[in-house]
């Protein structure tokens, strides 16, 4: 029996055969993709079934002080409350504005944590602190608006940073309580998807967050190659980007997107690019002492939470959280974001490794409930 020739050594498929090739690559593309979406929801599924550590309930009464400031800063006040239900035996929620020193004196909790403070009257910390009662403030914005920061943090038995360069800027003013401790995820808000995601929402390359200027500067001499690619921008701000005319289609430009929905484009995304706003940026902060930054940004945690692969500008303290190329991907200049991206478009097994691996070190080790349990070992001791 002769040997018969395959499409390939034939060099184009017999008569009978026309269209074949062409018939199972537009029908097997799509299978492939929903067999490796399905792998990576899968293993998702497993990792986040796990059950987490489970801390002692605490007999406290906690009153929480919410920033006041509302989106963004709305879902981390409800992170945070959440938590403590689940950590301290009675919390009381008030909103910043509020007479603490009054609510303090009808209650009398065993702490008054305040998240952020900008909209705290520091006198009404001092009457706290004068009823005997301890105080603690949660910093949200280190070291982007520094100089509002060092007016109020004196006035606090203890002062919690999520950038490692302030701990000691806030030492040398006299605090004696500083403590690094950066935001976490609330898994509630992110978390893989267990289904697979609708294709209206899918994206090879999505970056989520507002267009400051370090941003556009960075991302501008790649942006031609970056749009090649089924890319999506949202967020303030991008219309200065130059080429805004011809890319606006791309860009949902001026939405602010909630946790769930910004969770639901995280999963539906290949890869995410987290690229850090500046601490020189003198058109938005308030950082007279050009303290740098070196602290990860909380949406790394949230990135990561949904199992999808993270692109992420170095930054100095990152490494303390996730292992750079094992539960991260850094990168170091545009060009390099590009080649990475590139790379890991075409390297699927690689690409869900790596998101798997940073979802598990997440769920492990970076939710609000071991942030929020540090924070109270900290100051019941």
């Amino acid at each position: 029996m002769p040997k018969i020739k395959s499409i390939t050594e034939a060099g184009r498929p017999p008569s009978n055969l026309q269209g074949f090739e062409s018939t199972y690559q537009r029908l097997g593309e799509p299978y492939q993709d929903g067999y490796e979406e399905g792998y990576l929801r899968g293993r998702a599924s497993k990792i986040i079934s796990q059950p987490p550590e489970i801390f002692s309930m605490r007999q406290l009464h906690i009153l929480f002080v919410s920033s006041g400031k509302g989106y963004p800063y709305s879902p981390i006040d409800e992170a945070i409350t959440t938590t403590l239900h689940s950590l301290v035996t009675e919390v009381t929620v008030i909103n910043a504005g509020t007479s603490i020193a009054e609510a303090t004196a009808q209650i009398s909790p065993d702490l008054v944590l305040i998240l952020d403070g900008t909209y705290v009257d520091t006198e009404e910390i001092d009457n706290v602190r004068e009823q005997g009662v301890l105080t603690a403030v949660w910093l949200t914005d280190d070291p982007y608006y520094s100089d509002l920061s060092i007016t109020k943090v004196r006035h606090y038995d203890y002062v919690f940073t999520l950038e490692l360069n302030c701990v000691r800027l806030y030492k040398q003013l006299g605090c004696e309580q500083v403590y690094y401790l950066p935001f976490g995820v609330h898994t509630e808000h992110y978390q893989p998807h267990s289904v697979q995601v609708a294709s209206t929402l899918k994206r090879d390359v999505r970056f989520i967050g507002s267009a400051y200027w370090n941003r556009i500067h960075f991302l501008h001499p790649i942006l031609p190659h970056l749009m090649k690619y089924n890319t999506s921008f949202n967020g303030i701000w991008w219309d200065r980007l130059p080429e805004f005319p011809i890319y606006q289609h791309k860009i949902e430009l001026g939405k602010w997107m909630g946790p769930v929905e910004t969770a639901a484009a995280y999963n539906a995304s290949k890869i995410v690019i987290n690229l850090h706003r500046s601490h020189e940026d003198d058109t938005v902060n308030k950082n007279s002492n050009n303290i740098a930054a070196a602290s990860p940004n909380p949406r790394t945690f949230e990135i990561s939470a949904c199992g999808t692969l993270q692109l992420s500008d170095e930054r100095d303290d990152l490494a303390r959280f996730y292992e750079p190329g094992k539960e991260i991907v850094t990168y170091s200049s545009p060009q390099d974001l590009l080649e990475k991206i590139e790379f890991y478009l075409t390297h699927e097994k690689e690409r869900q490794e790596i998101a798997l691996a940073a979802l598990e070190r997440t769920y492990r080790d970076h939710s609000y409930s071991i942030r929020v349990n540090e924070l109270l070992s900290i100051v019941f001791s």
